[in-house]
């Protein structure tokens, strides 16, 4: 990774430390080691793979600019557009989805979405955009429109026997209370910017992770009925959330706890 680079990963990873009151949530020893990792990002081996696996799977990034109908140099703003609808699968996708149509196409059997080779690959897409402003169009056809309306149920909506709801931690009401050893951030927040640091390295899983499987991971933790990677009502989730962080530079992989 350039320097430069590196040194912008480094400010957009910082400013999305919180605080809960004025106790860090982090013990000394995490942010000890989170402070090495902002320069020695874990993840670095793993998105080097996915370079490798998209090389070798998809012809690269010439082969996924070509497959998306845009020139290598359009690439990286196209792909800090997504999730987004395309014609050739009649519905919203993510990057992780284009890329296994993309393997499909090309003959190959398409690594499944939870499976280590596609966080590598996906992540190492969502690099190509980094520096660029998240640009998410949800009003750019009404399939956008009917996604970001469905992630916005999907994020709202209380299941389970408890009653909960993503919004349950994350209304402006409990924004900023300590969940887990983690404060709970403001999603809406261009300075948190979620959406828009994932995928991450998660200290605690030592593994590379994507928005929607950190989804997954709340919902155990609030023992929701996990929703599948890749349904239309994940992939709307991530629409909604992805539009919170509209604006927002995108530096991926990020650094979670």
């Amino acid at each position: 990774m350039k320097t430069g680079i590196k040194i912008a990963l480094s400010i957009a990873l910082l400013s999305s430390l919180s605080f809960g009151g004025e106790q860090f949530a982090m013990s000394d020893a995490d942010r000890a080691m989170y402070a090495e990792m902002l320069e020695n990002n874990p993840a670095d081996i793993m998105v080097a793979n996915g370079g490798e696996l998209l090389s070798k799977y998809c012809g690269g990034d010439a082969g996924l600019a070509a497959f998306l109908n845009v020139s290598e140099d359009e690439l990286p703003a196209y792909i800090a557009g997504f999730p987004r609808y395309l014609e050739d699968f009649k519905q919203v996708v993510g990057v992780d989805q284009v890329l296994q149509g993309l393997m499909s196409k090309n003959g190959h059997k398409p690594f499944e979405l939870k499976s280590s080779e596609m966080f590598d690959m996906s992540t190492y897409a969502k690099t190509l955009a980094n520096g660029e402003k998240s640009n998410i169009d949800i009003n750019a056809n009404q399939h956008m429109k009917d996604a970001y309306a469905l992630g916005k149920l999907t994020f709202e909506q209380k299941r389970g026997g408890r009653g909960l709801a993503c919004l349950s931690c994350h209304s402006s009401d409990v924004i900023g209370s300590v969940l887990r050893t983690q404060p709970l951030p403001d999603l809406s927040n261009k300075g948190v910017a979620v959406a828009a640091t994932w995928p991450a390295y998660r200290m605690t899983k030592s593994s590379l992770r994507t928005l929607q499987r950190r989804f997954q991971g709340c919902m155990k933790n609030a023992l929701l009925k996990v929703i599948p990677l890749g349904s239309p009502e994940m992939v709307a989730l991530e629409v909604y959330l992805t539009d919170q962080a509209k604006g927002a530079e995108i530096a991926v992989p990020g650094i979670k706890r």
